[in-house]
């Protein structure tokens, strides 16, 4: 059917029979959202593996094109999944040099940063009137002999914070044993799933849905794209500029920050942090300070002027602060869950008011207005 039969069919339709379908719509669309708000927690791996799959299903899907039929979908699927889970684990094994080095650093440069610290404060203290008086030398010792101890208290520590919380500790561990399985089941049936959905959806529509669906598909295409060579190119940014002021852990501080921008404010407060901690402790206070405002500015200008319009925005329309509002509203509402969900459904309702808008556009209310 085209779409100028589609348009005349609901045209046709009474308001009645409109305002009917609108009502169940809405209604299904309440059950939906009631029912994964209640199971917002069991369905975590669920979500995050089938948005997994989506952005891993093309790449599975050319791995059999490239193997002719010779290469089983299977061992596709295996192949595809054990190198993005290495790729992953390898951005958080990035973390083990800095803390392996910076660890006995902070233990060496504690006596050090706690007289400074107490100066800093004091200084302050004294130009706002305040007497503010501190045993410097009990604070250091009491730190030194925290962070000197065998470890046995902070492991008790550690058992009983895992006690109260082992419910949490024990879904997490859940999770993540269970995400690698649900991503290969998703993947291996990807096809058989996706054609499925298709079934459901009238035979009269199939046209509209598929348009809609592949616009859905270039949106987010076009975002992990840009995004992923944005990650790349500001890894090296990170490092290079580490590195030319000469600190030791320039480069696993600068790729984690480079790659973890992807989750805004977090990843890059975190490499900033981190950068921080390792400079202060390498550097005197000058030198570090003007690494990070150099570096670290300099970045945030690269990314926010630069890149992220350029190899996000400009290809799909979608502007930062919208992603940045979207990751936040769905985390907030769904947690780990909601971020996962932030930009696929943000992509299906940008090609949703997109597709709007332009109906809008052609409505007799709209020329009306005209």
């Amino acid at each position: 059917m085209t779409d100028k039969a589609t348009e005349n069919t609901l045209a046709q339709a009474s308001p009645g029979t409109l305002a009917k379908r609108a009502l169940v719509w809405l209604l299904v669309l309440v059950v939906v959202w009631g029912l994964f708000w209640l199971l917002r927690d069991v369905l975590q791996p669920f979500v995050v593996g089938t948005v997994l799959a989506y952005v891993l299903a093309p790449v599975v899907r050319k791995l059999d094109k490239a193997g002719q039929g010779r290469l089983p979908h299977l061992v596709s699927v295996v192949l595809v999944e054990g190198l993005f889970f290495l790729i992953v684990l390898s951005v958080f094994l990035l973390l083990v040099p800095i803390l392996t080095q910076e660890i006995p650093l902070i233990k060496n440069q504690v006596p050090t940063l706690v007289q400074q610290l107490a100066e800093v404060v004091q200084e302050l203290a004294a130009k706002l009137g305040i007497d503010l008086e501190w045993d410097v030398g009990k604070l250091k010792t009491g730190l030194i002999s925290y962070l000197s101890s065998s470890g046995e208290a902070t492991w008790s520590t550690w058992l009983s914070y895992l006690q109260q919380g082992g419910s949490w500790a024990m879904t997490l561990l859940t999770n993540l044993i269970l995400l690698p399985m649900v991503v290969f089941y998703l993947l291996a049936d990807w096809e058989r799933l996706t054609s499925a959905l298709m079934s459901w959806v009238p035979s009269r529509l199939h046209k509209h849905f598929h348009s809609f669906i592949d616009e859905c598909n270039h949106v987010l295409g076009q975002y992990l794209r840009g995004q992923l060579l944005e990650m790349i190119i500001l890894a090296i940014f990170y490092s290079t500029g580490l590195w030319l002021f000469g600190l030791d852990l320039a480069l696993p501080i600068g790729i984690f920050t480079g790659l973890a921008v992807c989750v805004p404010y977090l990843g890059y407060g975190v490499g900033l942090v981190l950068a921080a901690l390792a400079g202060w402790l390498q550097f005197d206070t000058v030198h570090t300070l003007t690494m990070l405002v150099v570096v670290y500015g300099a970045g945030t200008l690269l990314e926010g002027f630069v890149l992220t319009p350029k190899l996000v925005g400009k290809r799909i329309g979608l502007n930062p602060l919208y992603v940045v509002f979207a990751l936040m509203a769905f985390g907030s509402l769904f947690g780990l869950v909601g971020v996962f969900m932030a930009l696929p459904v943000s992509a299906v309702m940008l090609v949703a008011l997109r597709r709007l808008h332009g109906r809008y556009l052609q409505s007799h209310f709209y020329q009306d207005l005209e």
